[in-house]
């Protein structure tokens, strides 16, 4: 084995891992690790002005490209700037390896941080190395347990010793994985029995469906049960949206949701069951109605049957366990079977082409509303891209528009934050614009998630990064006015109060095109919903990154 340093032992592993881009902020404890990079030109490090940015950015290149994406932080200051995105991280799956360099093993009587406790409830594994001749394994781990479903996060620290003393290493990438778990048949068996005889069959779409590329499948299933389709979260392209079958994206744990879907007699969920009603949420809760029976996939066998009674649940990668569950349902169906689903997919396709007759008619009523409405600014920003966009949606009260105007059939077309931590878009857009070199992208953020890590502009101008930023402002959290308001009507039994929104409203307004121009990056402020389109159009005609910032109105 050959003898090097730690910090020699570390780049080249990350070589034989793939790294292209390290995104990160370096403080004095990453001397050793910057002092070694120069020796390492095939790898480029993307300065960023604070560690959300850096943390949105790899979010956003591991979910474009699907294998782990590395970030270089510092110390534990660094790393804590970097946990309320981890969180987001963690909830979705993102495979991530984050790195931090602590204080000298050495220093234990002037105190030194347990780093590897701090990212622990965020990440999959967390570990310090203290000795060089740990880094090549601790790495590979790292990397393996990333890509490994259910994908996401791992956490290495270094001593500086670690990293400047010299060892024997080997220096060996982690294994290829196949991770295409099959399901256990008579599990498959099961569920098909099930869904066969089903009267009003409903399936709710994870991400995960997404992440192992499983749309297709979904479709087919869809199609043989003649089901209703619903999104949970769907921050990535899982179910073609304007497929007549599909319906909306939900979120599971209020109540009016649980009314909608526990109308179906079945409901086969694929993938996380995501319960983001924090508050709203009644701890025993059934999210399917108690006469509901669930089926559930997952590649997380800890997801499966973990808070709502599961009658069949089947631990699997969702791509093949729909497919053999497709095969099952065509084999098994019985032909009257197969005629009742044809006939509620003729009527989900009806109520779908009313309801869109009725999004319609709301646009239109909405039209000429100054400042402009979501709906009229949502419209206007799709009528001007191009269409291989990818469309880049951190603006979680506009969300409903966005899903109406946007119907994303495209894999790899369309991202979202996921998690309850804002500011993740503005990175974000700037790694999916890494990953998808060839694709205009167009970041749709909100104001207060915006303010969150607009240091991000910095990095785009400085690596000129082509992103095109559109901020809805609304000068204000209106996602919270709507919390604090749902709080009073479900939680305190109050219709009629008033509230003053503490805490919600920014008095004072952001001027984010200035604050674009001040960071070198082309900005805009927008009230006339005319202008908004042909800015659109110029702004990804310049091939440099810009910012629309566009007034719209706080009161929807």
């Amino acid at each position: 084995m050959p003898m090097m340093t730690g910090r020699r032992a570390l780049m080249e592993m990350l070589k034989l891992e793939g790294v292209e881009y390290i995104f990160g902020n370096p403080g004095t404890s990453e001397s050793p690790f910057v002092a070694e990079l120069e020796h390492h030109p095939e790898l480029k490090y993307l300065l960023v002005m604070q560690e959300g940015v850096a943390m949105g950015m790899a979010d956003g290149y591991a979910r474009a490209t699907r294998k782990p994406a590395f970030l270089s932080l510092h110390i534990e200051t660094g790393l804590g700037n970097a946990i309320s995105l981890l969180h987001n991280a963690k909830e979705g799956g993102t495979p991530l390896v984050l790195t931090s360099v602590n204080k000298d093993i050495r220093e234990l009587a002037q105190g030194r941080t347990d780093v590897a406790e701090m990212p622990k409830i965020f990440t999959k594994w967390s570990a310090e190395v203290t000795h060089p001749e740990q880094v090549p394994s601790a790495i590979r781990r790292a990397f393996n347990e990333a890509r490994t479903p259910p994908t996401g996060s791992a956490y290495v620290g270094f001593s500086t010793n670690s990293l400047d003393h010299e060892a024997d290493v080997d220096i060996v990438t982690s294994a290829d994985g196949y991770f295409r778990l099959a399901p256990d048949s008579r599990a498959i068996e099961d569920a098909a029995r099930i869904l066969a005889t089903a009267e009003r069959p409903t399936m709710v779409i994870g991400d995960r469906v997404a992440q192992s590329g499983a749309s297709d499948e979904a479709v087919r299933v869809a199609e043989l049960l003649g089901a209703r389709v619903y999104g949970s979260i769907f921050s990535e392209m899982s179910f073609p949206m304007s497929h007549p079958q599909f319906d909306s994206v939900v979120r599971l744990g209020f109540q009016n949701i649980k009314d909608q879907i526990s109308k179906g007699d079945v409901v086969l969920m694929v993938g996380k069951i995501s319960n983001y009603a924090y508050l709203f949420s009644d701890p025993l809760q059934l999210y399917f109605g108690p006469n509901t029976k669930l089926l559930h996939i997952d590649a997380d066998p800890s997801e499966v049957g973990k808070s709502q009674p599961t009658e069949v649940g089947i631990i699997a990668d969702p791509k093949v366990a729909l497919h053999e569950l497709a095969e099952a349902l065509e084999t098994g169906m019985s032909g009257s079977a197969k005629e009742a689903a044809k006939g509620r997919a003729a009527v989900l396709a009806s109520q779908k082409a009313a309801a869109r007759e009725a999004w319609g008619r709301q646009v239109k009523d909405r039209w000429d509303h100054r400042p402009m409405s979501d709906e009229r600014m949502v419209s206007e920003i799709a009528s001007a891209l191009p269409e291989n966009v990818t469309f880049v949606a951190d603006s979680n009260t506009a969300r409903p528009a966005v899903n109406q105007v946007f119907q994303v059939d495209r894999p790899d077309s369309f991202f979202t934050q996921r998690g309850g931590a804002i500011g993740w878009g503005m990175g974000g857009a700037l790694g999916l614009k890494l990953a998808q070199p060839d694709n205009p992208v167009v970041a749709f953020v909100g104001d207060g998630s915006a303010m969150m890590t607009v240091q991000a502009l910095w990095t785009a101008a400085t690596e000129n990064i082509p992103v095109v930023y559109v901020i809805s402002n609304n000068a204000s959290y209106r996602v919270l006015k709507i919390g604090l308001d749902t709080y009073r009507k479900q939680i305190l039994k109050d219709e009629s109060a008033q509230s003053q929104y503490i805490g919600m409203d920014f008095p004072d307004p952001l001027n984010l095109a200035g604050l674009a121009e001040a960071m070198g990056v082309y900005g805009r402020r927008i009230e006339d919903p005319t202008e908004l389109a042909p800015q659109v159009r110029y702004a990804l005609e310049l091939g440099k990154p810009a910012l629309l910032d566009v007034v719209v109105d706080p009161s929807w």
